[in-house]
């Protein structure tokens, strides 16, 4: 039996008796709920390792500071392209099992990357390191697919902005989660492998990873690919929601991926205005968050475990933020997502702004540099993760259910590939080691990306009320 085999979707199982349906529903949406939950906050344990092994490999002489940049690059080029393919694969493939197998991989190749013995050579260093994040990029790709498959199947469209806000904050758990792992063992375990005491930042690869491993043992657990398969209902019949797209008729079941990449998401209008202004929001969250450790410690001299602090709170303050986000599209806008993401990038934008000045501001108002920072700090993180939410949601929500991978993942190729990859690292690391302007201008390009996104989701806001009304009272039309 092939990968691919292996990797099939289960059959749908008879019907449960209706008197089971209810209680059954209720468990496995809990379960697979979590499962996703914990599994995708385990992938961000094995992708931003080097962004807090970097400043000590820098110190040391392995790396400079564009090769951060291009080596860190990697990931998201990887990322970027494997979360659009690996999108039409997993609308095809059992959720538990492609989730579970991308985040083993991911894991065992980060252990790589703490245990090899790097030349001290920025060149080589850089391109080995490319070649790993690369990969690691590539196998996260299995993560974000088979959760929207899984959050399309199992939680209906007037619920999925607030749920599915609860469930990015997986990010930021894992993200936080990273902050603390990188250091936890204090150097012990790298020692104990037979390497020196100052090699305690290959910790920063390796413990998060194991961790990662555990989470996949869960994952695999909980996770189930459909309620069909599980004997229950479509989710729109069991909650009489039928505000969903639909699929075309006589492609209910699998749609060719010709089809979904040429119909459903080269042609869809929407979905590219709604990705411009991902390309933008990827830029900010990414941009400020990567940078964060390094930008804190080479310019302002702040001690490694307090820049891994003020990372940790920027990552936490976007849990409720995401959760608020979400609860507004709910409650005020039917599930609507472009209203909440003007107000969520305009407060990015004032925090963008608080960061960049944080220096001139704490010396006007006669406090410390380091309130201004976790302040600005603390806007962002609460305010751009919210729109990383909603633009997921909103390409979900604009394609039938079995396209929601392939969605999920141009979203992902424009946001990682452009936004991440090109922008935030390869072209702010070049821009920052031009010259001493070069954090202003990386500054100025996240306060400007911050408003331009803002208009861009302000002109989504007529088109995404249009499609609901016009799905809405399709769906009225239908049952009469």
């Amino acid at each position: 039996m092939g990968l691919l085999d292996f990797m099939a979707p289960p059959a749908h199982k008879p019907l449960l008796p209706q008197e089971k349906i209810d209680k059954e529903y209720k468990w496995m949406r809990l379960k697979v709920f979590l499962g996703i939950y914990f599994g995708y906050a385990a992938y961000y344990l094995v992708r931003k390792n080097l962004s807090f092994a970097g400043a000590d490999m820098m110190a040391l002489g392995y790396l400079d500071t564009s090769g951060v940049g291009d080596a860190m690059a990697g990931l998201p080029i990887a990322y970027a392209v494997s979360k659009f393919l690996m999108g039409g694969l997993s609308d095809r493939s059992d959720a538990r099992k492609f989730l579970t197998f991308g985040l083993i991989i991911s894991a065992v190749i980060m252990i790589v990357a703490g245990l090899i013995p790097y030349p001290k050579n920025s060149a080589i260093t850089t391109a080995i390191l490319f070649c790993l994040t690369c990969l690691t990029g590539w196998f996260s790709g299995m993560g974000w697919p088979p959760c929207g498959r899984v959050m399309s199947h199992w939680f209906s469209t007037n619920e999925r902005s607030f749920k599915m806000s609860i469930w990015n904050t997986a990010h930021n758990i894992g993200s936080s989660g990273l902050a603390w792992l990188a250091t936890i063992g204090g150097g012990s375990l790298i020692v104990a492998c037979g390497f020196g005491a100052e090699d305690a930042w290959r910790e920063a690869f390796i413990v998060p990873s194991i961790a990662a491993l555990a989470v996949a043992g869960l994952c695999w657990w909980f996770i189930r690919d459909t309620p069909e398969s599980c004997g229950l209902p479509p989710i729109d019949k069991y909650r009489n929601d039928y505000s969903g797209a639909k699929a075309k008729k006589g492609e209910e079941d699998k749609i060719p991926f010709k089809t979904l990449f040429f119909d459903y998401v080269l042609k869809n209008k929407m979905l590219w205005l709604i990705g411009l202004a991902n390309i933008l929001v990827y830029l900010v969250r990414n941009g400020i968050s990567d940078w964060l450790p390094i930008y804190l410690q080479e310019v302002h001299g702040i001690a490694k475990a307090v820049s891994k602090d003020l990372y940790a709170y920027h990552m936490l303050a976007a849990i409720p933020g995401t959760l608020i986000a979400g609860w507004l599209s709910s409650r005020f806008f039917q599930g609507r997502c472009a209203p909440v993401n003007v107000i969520c990038m305009a407060i990015t934008a004032i925090g963008a702004f608080i960061y960049w000045q944080a220096g001139a501001i704490a010396a006007a108002l006669g406090v410390d540099y380091i309130s201004i920072v976790i302040i600005a700090l603390v806007v962002t993180g609460f305010a751009v993760y919210g729109p990383v939410a909603m633009i997921s949601i909103q390409a979900i929500a604009i394609v039938p259910k079995n396209a929601a991978g392939t969605a999920a993942g141009f979203m992902g190729l424009l946001g990682y590939l452009i936004g991440d990859a090109l922008l935030s690292k390869i072209a702010f690391g070049r821009i920052v080691e031009s010259g001493t302007n070069g954090w202003d201008l990386t500054f100025v390009g996240f306060f400007a990306a911050s408003v331009i996104a803002t208009v861009i989701c302000l002109l989504a806001m007529g088109k995404e009320k249009k499609m609901f009304e016009e799905r809405i009272a399709a769906a009225k039309a239908e049952q009469k």
